[in-house]
């Protein structure tokens, strides 16, 4: 019989965090630096905890190279070749502590991921990337990576509830990615109806990997600035983006210009585009389960860090909070029907 779970799951537009008093002065003094420690690699980390995410159209290494000097991290896409990543590690290696190479889970692409971490073992991250990660053969696949780079930093996922967060956690991840169907161009929800609202997945999640040492990842459906204070509020150790980053110099899809202005075109991994770049086409197996958008042309990616760092600032002092680590303890979320005011269009 189908079960309901009673009680009302959020998602970021659901709520808006409660003002409280605060100490600070200027915006200037908010940290947004953090240091984390991971369980399985042991290694330490101090970066400011957004990815860009692993898409063609933000995970590029062009972006990796704009992002690291801010202190962001990205997650590179999976299609660049070995001699790619060679040339890259070459000619980039302050970069290498800020990127997570990645990977899904068939033999080649593990063999890939091998061949990477010879040349270039300072690489911070391996993500085993699937959109649906309830698989037991992604747990088997886990540990494989677990066991074949036991000092390397493992992001793994989808998934969205704590039981599974768990069973990566005790697979090997130290990251579990969070978020089924909430990234702006996947589809997932409409076309198969699974998903879980994200604001409600990041604390329930949250608190699973936080009681065994692990750490999440809020991984899609962030719209703006604020929609990134909210995932931090709401527990997550790191955010990852999609479409805030699209659009860019930086970021990979073609540039189209019309009527004298100019659109990128930026689309979800499983949308018909990817799979026709990099499959040949959509396989009869299976749906299509991603969008393909024309993205205003945005320029230098550098104006979108600093508006997002400056957002997350103020957000920190609206609550006290001293460093972006002290959010989720100066977070209350306060349940509205309405967040913003959009009589002159969206903010």
């Amino acid at each position: 019989m189908p079960t309901i779970i009673d009680g009302v799951k959020l998602d970021y537009q659901d709520v808006l965090i409660r003002p409280r008093r605060s100490k600070i002065k200027s915006r200037m003094e908010v940290d947004l630096f953090t240091e984390i420690t991971f369980p399985h690699s042991k290694r330490t980390l101090k970066s400011i905890p957004i990815f860009a995410s692993n898409m063609d159209g933000t995970g590029t290494f062009e972006m990796a190279k704009a992002l690291s000097k801010h202190g962001l991290l990205t997650a590179i896409h999976k299609y660049y070749t070995i001699e790619d990543w060679r040339n890259f590690a070459r000619d980039n290696p302050e970069c290498l502590g800020n990127v997570s190479v990645c990977a899904g889970t068939s033999d080649s692409e593990f063999q890939k991921i091998s061949e990477i971490m010879k040349f270039a073992p300072e690489i911070a991250f391996i993500t085993c990337d699937v959109a649906n990660g309830y698989s037991e053969h992604f747990l088997e696949y886990v540990k494989k990576v677990r066991a074949t780079f036991p000092n390397h930093t493992i992001i793994a996922g989808d998934v969205a509830t704590p039981e599974m967060v768990e069973a990566l956690v005790n697979a090997g991840t130290d990251i579990v990615n969070i978020g089924i169907g909430p990234g702006s161009v996947c589809t997932t929800r409409t076309k198969t109806g699974v998903g879980y609202p994200q604001l409600s997945a990041i604390i329930e999640c949250a608190d699973a990997a936080h009681g065994l040492g692990a750490k999440i990842i809020a991984d899609g459906g962030c719209t703006c600035v604020g929609d990134i204070a909210k995932a931090f509020g709401a527990g997550a150790d790191f955010v990852m983006l999609g479409g805030m980053l699209s659009g860019h110099d930086q970021g990979g899809g073609d540039t189209i210009e019309r009527n004298g202005e100019r659109f990128k075109l930026f689309y979800g991994l499983c949308s018909s585009t990817a799979m026709k770049i990099h499959s040949g086409g959509v396989a009869e197996y299976r749906s299509v389960e991603g969008k393909t958008v024309e993205v205003p042309y945005k320029g230098d990616v550098k104006v979108t860090v600093f508006d997002i760092l400056g957002g997350l600032r103020s957000a920190c002092t609206y609550v006290g909070a001293e460093s972006l680590r002290e959010l989720p303890s100066r977070t209350t979320f306060v349940r509205c029907a309405r967040a913003v005011n959009t009589v002159f269009g969206p903010s």
